[in-house]
């Protein structure tokens, strides 16, 4: 029986979700569990440089892993070819890649997955099955779209989120580190959470957002950064649209993101697993240990970004 009156709840919103279309689940990792169902995924080829959050999915769900290399370029070094039923999974670095090279890595290898996590307003290549996920880009708890052909014969459960956000909604109030622990902590449950439709509350968040407001402040932060910093970043980038961070590598990396953190600059270090299973003078070993990836989203401005360069080049130089 419908409930009607009461108090009033979360209010709605009518906007669009920006991947109208595409199937929307409650995380990214279940997108790729959402591809390997549909798709019969038995084996696939990964990149070294990855979250162990992929692989964490493969080995879930009894898939055949192997890895390949990545160029200085962010693309995959191809000197391999892919056994009959081998996927190869390519991973969008910062946005480097483009639809055209999306397009001629499916028709060379046919089987191909691409993962957008980090290039959420790059629409996807015509045929080719791409990733998205929302909590790198917007403040919410969950969710992930996934564009496929195929779709499962089973009804999926629908996810709920309100005991998720609280992280979200205290950090609006207070300051980041009170919340730091739930936030992480809501990270890691993804890893034991199944198959779901995304959440009402995650789709209703997704339908209020100003998306061109969005992705031309990131496009501007990016861009500014770029314009500044491009000479001591050892990285040859193009400015993508709706940029997900600025990755300034620099030979000091490391110490840089310590220095930092004590002024509460806050950057990540992506793909920490890294470190574990490549060697110290391997290229994806340097780019874990010494990428910065600096916040450019839309929470911050030009003046954000000036102070940022400001503590990056003090005293003539890197810190």
């Amino acid at each position: 029986m419908k409930e009607i009156g009461g108090y009033i709840e979360f209010e709605s919103y009518f906007g669009s979700v920006y991947h109208e279309g595409a199937v929307a689940l409650n995380c990214g990792r279940n997108c790729l569990a959402y591809l390997i169902e549909v798709q019969a995924v038995k084996r696939i080829r990964l990149p070294y440089f990855l979250c162990g959050s992929v692989t964490g999915v493969c080995r879930k769900y009894g898939v055949e892993t192997d890895f390949y290399r990545i160029g200085e370029d962010f693309r995959p070094i191809t000197d391999f070819e892919l056994r009959p039923d081998e996927w190869l999974y390519i991973v969008n670095y910062y946005g480097q890649l483009t639809n055209e090279e999306a397009a001629e890595y499916k028709r060379k290898y046919g089987r191909v997955i691409f993962d957008n996590a980090q290039s959420y307003f790059q629409r996807p290549a015509e045929n080719v099955d791409t990733i998205y996920t929302c909590r790198k880009f917007f403040g919410v708890p969950d969710g992930g779209f996934v564009y496929t052909a195929k779709h499962p014969d089973r009804v999926l459960p629908t996810d709920e989120s309100f005991e998720r956000i609280h992280y979200i909604l205290g950090r609006y109030e207070r300051t980041a580190g009170e919340f730091y622990k739930e936030s992480a902590d809501n990270n890691h449950s993804f890893a034991d959470e199944p198959i779901k439709k995304m959440s009402k509350l995650t789709e209703n968040l997704l339908r209020s957002f100003d998306y061109d407001r969005i992705i031309a402040r990131r496009t501007e932060n990016f861009r500014y950064l770029h314009e500044r910093l491009g000479g001591m970043n050892r990285l040859k980038l193009r400015v993508p649209e709706g940029a997900f961070m600025y990755p300034l590598y620099l030979e000091n990396g490391a110490e840089v993101r310590k220095r930092l953190q004590q002024m509460k600059i806050f950057v990540p270090m992506l793909w920490g697993d890294v470190l574990e299973i490549c060697g110290e003078h391997s290229l994806e070993y340097s780019y874990a240990k010494n990428i910065l990836p600096l916040p450019t989203d839309q929470r911050y401005d030009k003046n954000d970004m000036e102070y940022m360069i400001a503590r990056l080049t003090e005293n003539g130089g890197t810190l």
